[in-house]
């Protein structure tokens, strides 16, 4: 996959910088970016003006060589490291090696993220390299907008991701409930762990994996990063949000569905109904040139005119809608842009969620999450799963090949006893 890092070497000529210095493991998303190299390893990669420079373990030179985009990848070996152990010590011997593999490419200053670490940049720093913090992340912002390449590593991921849902759901499906109006499975109580295991084992069997997942229902799930336990309860909402990661190419998806079995209340349907008109309202809004600030307004307004408080209206408030209404996804679950009263102007190729919500302990939580794309003219919607917003992939909104958009639309089934629905 070719990636153009211009931008970051004119980032550097502005601020009058030699190079750009990340040492960290590929699990650091903006490494795996630069480097295009996965190692579970510390390694420290250095853009300069010569191109990109990795200096990696012997024990990861061979796979750096074939499989990262550096043009040069080179060894503590090749910078006399073992005598510098027996002369100074490892620590600083380490130090002395990454200060040699730098002045050899020409780098007397050197920009780094905020979370380099502290140890690496004081050894430099005494070893008369300068050294300073960049906040502004040059790499996040081009990790943003999206490769062709990239959108469909995001596309593989959530088709793995909409078969996970389906699982989730056929469980639900399958439950009935018990006197105590608790969900029960082949006698057991259905729990928040066995629907969780049934995602992760239909994602692993796709090539994708995720750390933890949200399996939340009732009181838990007015906690929006509740990640659920115990017994699921009848007739209250279910929120199930995924988040896998491709084993392969790194790249996540995301998507939440709210579920119910049983007979919700009156609230329940009302504060679902609202959530997907929030969605609407938010994904009309979302095209090249809004900006992510917008787009959550557009949620609040639905929210607040139905007399729900928002973060918005209400920066105190524990109850509403307490969270932004979404967020980019890339190699990171949760990157730029943000849809947020701070966002910025989106751009074509962004990979962003929008998921509004209503929380309350007494009553619950309800999330509806798509992904999109967002294009010229509006967005593409990647979500198929149906139960997302009623005007999902609008044909008039675009998407990202200029060719018609496809997919269902809010289906029609009833909350019942036996059928969980997103309706």
């Amino acid at each position: 996959m070719e990636l153009d890092f211009g931008p970051l070497g004119d980032y550097l000529a502005d601020r009058d910088a030699d190079a750009y210095l990340i040492d960290a493991d590929s699990d650091d998303p903006s490494q795996r970016y630069l480097s295009g190299f996965d190692a579970p390893d510390p390694f420290v990669s250095c853009y300069h003006e010569g191109g990109l420079a990795l200096l990696v373990s012997g024990l990861e030179y061979g796979r750096a060589v074939d499989e990262s985009r550096a043009a040069t990848v080179e060894r503590p070996t090749d910078y006399d490291r073992k005598q510098l152990v027996e002369e100074y010590g490892p620590t600083e011997a380490e130090h002395r090696v990454l200060a040699r593999f730098l002045d050899d490419k020409g780098v007397d200053s050197a920009l780094v993220p905020e979370r380099f670490p502290l140890s690496t940049a004081d050894g430099l720093r005494e070893q008369g390299v300068s050294v300073a913090i960049d906040t502004d992340d040059p790499l996040v912002e081009l990790r943003a907008t999206k490769t062709s390449t990239e959108l469909d590593y995001v596309r593989d991921a959530q088709v793995a991701n909409e078969a996970a849902m389906a699982a989730a759901e056929s469980l639900l499906a399958a439950a009935t409930v018990d006197s105590d109006r608790q969900l029960v499975l082949d006698g057991e109580p259905l729990t928040s762990e066995r629907v969780k295991h049934e995602i992760e084992a239909t994602l692993l069997e796709d090539g994708c994996g995720l750390d933890s997942t949200i399996v939340a229902g009732g009181e838990q799930a007015a906690d929006p990063h509740d990640r659920g336990s115990g017994p699921l309860p009848a007739d209250a909402p279910i929120i199930v949000d995924i988040f896998p990661q491709d084993k392969t190419t790194g790249y996540h998806a995301d998507m939440t569905r709210t579920f119910c079995v049983g007979d919700p209340s009156d609230t329940h349907r009302e504060w679902y109904n609202l959530t997907s008109a929030a969605l609407d309202a938010a994904l009309d809004t979302v095209e090249a040139g809004a900006s992510g600030a917008e787009v959550h307004a557009a949620a609040c307004e639905v929210y607040e005119d139905a007399g729900h408080p928002t973060l918005r209206a209400d920066p105190s408030t524990e109850t509403g809608f307490i969270h932004s209404t979404g967020h980019g996804v890339g190699l990171a679950v949760h990157e730029y842009p943000r849809l947020s009263p701070t966002g910025g102007d989106l751009e074509a190729g962004q990979v962003i969620t929008v998921e509004p919500g209503l929380y309350d302990p007494a009553v619950g939580g309800v999330r509806i999450e798509d992904i999109v794309v967002v294009t010229e003219a509006g967005y593409e919607n990647l979500t198929d799963t149906p139960g997302s917003s009623s005007s999902r992939n609008h044909s008039d909104r675009g998407v990202a090949d200029g060719s018609k958009a496809t997919g269902p639309t809010r289906p029609t089934s009833r909350y019942d006893h036996r059928t969980p629905t997103t309706r």
